[in-house]
């Protein structure tokens, strides 16, 4: 691994960086946490026309960039420091790749280009509040998270020559504004039980949608109900569905562990310009030795967790180990120990809606939320490693 950013790696990131110090500020994010679709589309349209951010990842021939993951986790780390919502992570990271692996033909010509560009944005569903275990993150996906015939879950069954879905799914990112989704529902019943993928449009007859409050506004979710709606399926019925869902969950983790430790560098620097300026007891709190061993620690973590998400990043986009979810883990706990610090740092500032200092901290839990714990990711991995049943250590 060649640890120094190429000249256009360096290029991607400055440009984002540029983009959204001018267009995504504390007053900027606010307002775009209360519009009806969770973000700003004037911001979203910039990044997909002015930087193709949504299509870097993708292949050319479907209008995308031509770039690896490699290249979307790293500009990823721009919008972790800002915090910027968007689309991004349900569009590029979650959806897009699951077309681009199953999809027909047919339904790649037709999906990627639009998603490339951001005309389109799609999310991806799940039954319940199962998106870790979907995406093989917290443990095996191959069980019945998608349903298993019970109630709870989403079902799919054969009527007049196609599909019709029936079910739901409670925290869906950005499911409430998408395009387009792809739901994950159980079929085949108890003998023949299996999950697959299908496509609904925005508007289906029998798709309810409704953005649902969620302790991280700049991650906005949404409750999906699916009373008998149509839907296509996406690529063939013997796909092996789980083994795609893995696949996309280890490249999402690297993704998000990237943007994570742009949160964690940005929440460490902004509590380090403040410690230099506020005074007590006539000098600076930043200049007393219990502050700096505080901070010190924290620079530590930011470093070591950097280290981890960049390695991801790369072995994500070369195709090498599986790392993502232990960098993840590692970059969550990285963010949450400077957001608190820097909350406690603060002082009474610090635990005011008004300061930017708990957007920090809801972004560490919410993520927590959504594809962890990390105990619970952490364990996964050394579950697939073999680490402690005595057996051969694999990777």
């Amino acid at each position: 691994m060649d640890a120094h950013l190429t000249a256009e790696q360096e290029e991607i990131r400055r440009a984002l960086r540029e983009l959204l110090v001018k267009r995504c500020g504390p007053e900027e994010l606010r307002a775009a946490e209360r519009t009806p679709a969770g973000y700003d589309a004037a911001l979203w349209e910039a990044l997909a026309q002015q930087l193709g951010l949504p299509g870097l990842a993708l292949p050319e021939e479907y209008g995308g960039v031509g770039c690896s993951v490699t290249e979307l986790a790293l500009a990823c780390e721009e919008p972790g420091r800002s915090l910027a919502p968007s689309p991004l992570l349900s569009t590029a990271v979650l959806a897009a790749p699951l077309i681009l692996a199953l999809g027909s033909a047919a339904q790649r010509s037709a999906l990627l280009p639009p998603l490339a560009s951001g005309a389109l944005t799609a999310a991806l569903a799940v039954p319940g509040a199962g998106l870790a275990t979907a995406l093989g993150l917290v443990g095996d996906n191959r069980g019945d998270w998608a349903g298993g015939g019970r109630a709870g879950g989403v079902q799919a069954r054969r009527a007049d020559g196609g599909w019709r879905l029936y079910g739901q799914a409670a925290q869906v990112l950005d499911g409430h504004s998408a395009g387009l989704l792809v739901v994950a529902a159980h079929t085949g019943g108890f003998a023949r039980s299996r999950t697959m993928l299908f496509l609904v449009r925005a508007g289906a007859d029998g798709l309810v949608r409704a953005r649902q409050t969620s302790l991280d506004a700049t991650r906005p979710q949404a409750r999906i109900e699916l009373r008998d709606v149509g839907a296509e399926l996406l690529g063939e019925e013997r796909t092996d569905v789980p083994a795609a869902l893995a696949d996309v969950g280890d490249t999402a983790a690297a993704v998000l562990a990237v943007e994570a430790v742009g949160a964690a560098d940005r929440a460490l620097e902004r509590t380090v310009e403040y410690v230099r300026r506020r005074e007590q007891f006539g000098r600076a709190i930043g200049s007393f030795q219990a502050v700096k061993h505080r901070l010190a620690d924290v620079y530590v973590g930011v470093r070591a967790a950097r280290s981890a998400a960049y390695y991801a990043a790369w072995a994500a986009g070369t195709g090498g180990e599986r790392v993502g979810g232990l960098a993840l883990a590692q970059a969550l706990e990285s963010l949450r120990t400077a957001a608190s610090e820097g909350i406690q740092l603060h002082g009474g500032i610090g635990f005011t809606w008004e300061h930017d200092a708990h957007l920090y901290f809801k972004r560490a839990s919410g993520d927590e939320l959504l594809f962890g714990p990390v105990h619970r990711l952490r364990a996964h991995a050394a579950d697939t490693a073999r680490l402690f049943d005595g057996g051969e250590v694999t990777v």
